[in-house]
C-alpha cells in the first residue's frame, strides 16, 4: 500500500446522492466499523479481535502511525500484536513527508474498496479525529500546498513569531483564530495559505462539503470512564516506550538530516518532547513529564471531539462485552 494511489471513479460518483437518498439507502450501502477514541484506551486491541469475529481487515486512523520508523513512540502493533490481522495505512510515507486529511481519505477509500471486493469487513480505527471527520462527513475543496506561500508566510513567522501569525490569522479568519491552538505551527500556516491562495477563509471552504461516501458507518467511541484511569494508562504506556528504548529510535531519526523539529511527524506526541531532550532543552525527567502532560492534553482534545460526534455509540475500556455490543449494531 503505498501513498500515492488514486480513488476509483465510482467511488466518488456515489457522492452525487442527495442526503435524502443516502439516509434511504444507507442500509444497502456496505458496512464500515469505526473504532474512535483518545490515545491509550484500547482501541487496537478491540479492534483486533473484533476483525477475528467477523473477518475483517484493520486501516489505521492516525497521524503518526503512517510513518516508517516511527514505532516505538507510537505504539505502532508489531506483527506479533497484529496476530495475523492484515493491517493498512501503517508505515507507508517517510517521517521527512507530510501526509494530509485528503491524502488519507484518499487512501483509507482504496482501501475499503479492495477489502470489501474480498467479502471481507473493513476496520476503521484510530484517533485522528480529523481524518474520521473527513471519511465520514466529506472534504471541502481546498487548494495544494504552495511552497512559495508557505515560505513567505515562515519569513513572517520568522521575524515576527508564531503568536503574530495567529493574531494575524484571528483577524483574516475569527472561528479559525478561536478553534487552532497560537502554539499550532502547521496549521495556522496552512489556513494562512489557504486565505492567500484563494482569498477564503479556511472556514468559508470547510461550509462547503461534499456529498457523503456510500458506505454505512457504523461508528463507536471507546473511552474510559474514570479520566484517572487514562491518565494511568498514558504513564503506564509511556514508561513501556522508554523501557523499548524510544530514546535510541529518535537519536536514529535525528541521523536523518532531512529531519527537523517543525516537521508534522517529529512534533508527534512524544517525539518533539525527546527530540528537544536529545537537543540539551531539559534533562530526563523534564522529558518524561513534558511528554504525558501532552498526551494528556491530546487525549482530552480527542475526547472533546468524541463527546459531540454524532451517531457514535460509547464503548467503556475493559467491558469484556464491548465485542458483543458491536455484533448488535453490526448484525
Amino acid at each position: 500500500m503505498t501513498a500515492s494511489l488514486e480513488i476509483p471513479a465510482h467511488a466518488l460518483s456515489d457522492r452525487v446522492e442527495s442526503n435524502a437518498s443516502r439516509n434511504q439507502q444507507s442500509k444497502a450501502y456496505p458496512n464500515v466499523i469505526n473504532i474512535m477514541g483518545p490515545t491509550a484506551s484500547g482501541k487496537t486491541s478491540l479492534a483486533i479481535e473484533l476483525a477475528k469475529k467477523i473477518n475483517g481487515e484493520v486501516i489505521s486512523v492516525d497521524s503518526a502511525l503512517v510513518y516508517r520508523g516511527m514505532d516505538i513512540g507510537t505504539a505502532k502493533p508489531s506483527l506479533a500484536e497484529q496476530d495475523g490481522v492484515r493491517h493498512w495505512l501503517i508505515s507507508i510515507v517517510d517521517p521527512e513527508q507530510a501526509y494530509s486529511v485528503a491524502e488519507f481519505c484518499r487512501d483509507a477509500v482504496i482501501c475499503i474498496n479492495d477489502i470489501l471486493q474480498r467479502g471481507k469487513v473493513p476496520i476503521l480505527v484510530g484517533g485522528t479525529m480529523m481524518y474520521f471527520n473527513g471519511l465520514v462527513n466529506g472534504l471541502s475543496s481546498m487548494p495544494n500546498a504552495d511552497k512559495n506561500v508557505r515560505a513567505q508566510i515562515q519569513v513572517f513567522i520568522d521575524q515576527h513569531g508564531l503568536e503574530a501569525a495567529h493574531r494575524k490569522l484571528a483577524d483574516i479568519d475569527f472561528e479559525s483564530g478561536k478553534r487552532i491552538h497560537q502554539n499550532d505551527p502547521q496549521r495556522i500556516m496552512r489556513a494562512l495559505e489557504v486565505h492567500a491562495l484563494t482569498g477564503k477563509t479556511m472556514t468559508e471552504l470547510q461550509a462547503i462539503k461534499p456529498e457523503p461516501l456510500p458506505y454505512n458507518f457504523i461508528q463507536f467511541s471507546l473511552m474510559l470512564g474514570d479520566r484517572a484511569k487514562l491518565h494511568e494508562r498514558i504513564v503506564q504506556r509511556f514508561d513501556i516506550m522508554l523501557e523499548n528504548n524510544f530514546e535510541q529510535e529518535v537519536i536514529k531519526l535525528r541521523m536523518n538530516s532531512n529531519l527537523h523539529i517543525d516537521l508534522p511527524a517529529i512534533r508527534s506526541v512524544g517525539y518533539r518532547q525527546m527530540w528537544q531532550y536529545l537537543d540539551g532543552d531539559y534533562d530526563a525527567k523534564e522529558m518524561r513529564e513534558k511528554s504525558i502532560i501532552a498526551t494528556r492534553q491530546l487525549a482530552k482534545r480527542q475526547i472533546t471531539w468524541l463527546r459531540s460526534w454524532e451517531q457514535a455509540i460509547l464503548l467503556e475500556t475493559g467491558n469484556t462485552k464491548n465485542i458483543d455490543l458491536i455484533l448488535q449494531h453490526f448484525q
